[in-house]
């Protein structure tokens, strides 16, 4: 038996995923729950709640032997703390988390950004593992990044670095990454582009929904060379290349790694022409020896970021307790 047990839990927009790991971060039980953002703050933690306690008993778990809980929020979190600043896809601001917890769960927990701790969890146990310099970079409804610099996770000064999504890309229209290259936003642009395109193309995607467009079927409409959806990915392409590009000769991370939805879609073709436009951007010698790699970790990546992250945190908090 583990001598101890840590909790990964990914609070993402429309389902909470919680993850319980042995001391060897072995996934030992997973469960799932809505969030319902409709309820509130106190309604999404009560699934939360709901979610933690599946997996306990699940794997026929005391929580004494719970050592202690990372969640990820899809927003920004004053650090320090378990505030949520501000979390759109929740509709949430200034929510601190901490009234809200059981009193009975007694074991240190941290809240951290969502995405930071998909790129923690492929640091620690995925495609960057061993690296010590890695940008994650997770393309799915919206575009979002993570920073390790010298094996720590980064979060800047006020908290925010890592938000690739936000780099501005078309100066003149003020247009910022995640606008050319997140599904939701290729789907806006979707409707504009079939507003003029030719009746046989509009007849393709008659039916479709664009507002509720899974990242599977833009991958099946771009790999029949449909040309609204190559359109959208080339651009999307581009624009990530461009980025990733300005990223390698400013950071000069170790690995870069792409992820989230519309990434794993795409597939590795779509990661290898991201990396190639790239490297079109960057200084003579400067993309040597990086490797841009495809995430490993899939869902998990959130809740094994999340549980690693609390145990690499434990020592270093017991110890500042006992000073």
């Amino acid at each position: 038996m583990s001598s101890g047990y840590w909790l990964g839990v990914d609070l993402g927009g429309t389902k909470i995923l919680a993850g319980l790991f042995d001391d060897d971060l072995k996934l030992v039980a997973r469960s799932k729950q809505p969030t319902a953002p409709e309820g509130g703050p106190p309604g999404v933690v009560a699934n939360l709640v709901k979610a933690v306690e599946a997996v306990l008993r699940e794997a026929n778990i005391e929580p004494s032997l719970v050592r202690g809980m990372g969640i990820g929020v899809p927003g920004q979190i004053e650090i320090g703390t378990k505030k949520v600043k501000f979390a759109p896809n929740l509709d949430w601001r200034d929510v601190d988390l901490q009234p809200l917890l059981p009193a009975a769960w007694r074991w240190p927990v941290i809240v951290e950004n969502d995405v930071r701790m998909g790129t923690y969890g492929e640091f620690a146990h995925g495609a960057a593992r061993g690296a010590k310099h890695v940008l994650g970079v997770f393309v799915g409804t919206g575009v979002g990044g993570g920073l390790i610099l010298n094996g720590e996770l980064y979060t800047g000064f006020n908290g925010n670095a890592g938000e690739i999504g936000h780099l501005i890309v078309h100066w003149r229209q003020g247009t910022h990454l995640e606008g050319i290259a997140g599904r939701k936003y290729m789907m806006k642009r979707a409707k504009e582009i079939l507003d003029d395109a030719p009746k046989r193309v509009r007849k393709e995607w008659k039916g479709v929904d664009l507002q509720t467009v899974r990242s599977s079927l833009l991958a099946e409409y771009y790999q029949k060379d449909d040309p609204v959806a190559v359109q959208l990915v080339d651009d999307a392409a581009r624009a990530l290349g461009a980025a990733l590009g300005g990223l390698v000769n400013f950071i000069s991370p170790e690995v870069i790694v792409v992820g989230g939805g519309v990434a794993g879609a795409l597939g590795d073709t779509f990661i290898e022409r991201i990396w190639e436009i790239a490297q079109r951007y960057t200084l003579p010698g400067a993309a040597t020896g990086i490797r841009c790699v495809p995430a490993q970790l899939g869902d998990d990546a959130g809740i094994v970021g999340c549980a690693a992250f609390i145990k690499a945190q434990v020592p270093a908090t017991a110890a500042a307790s006992v000073a």
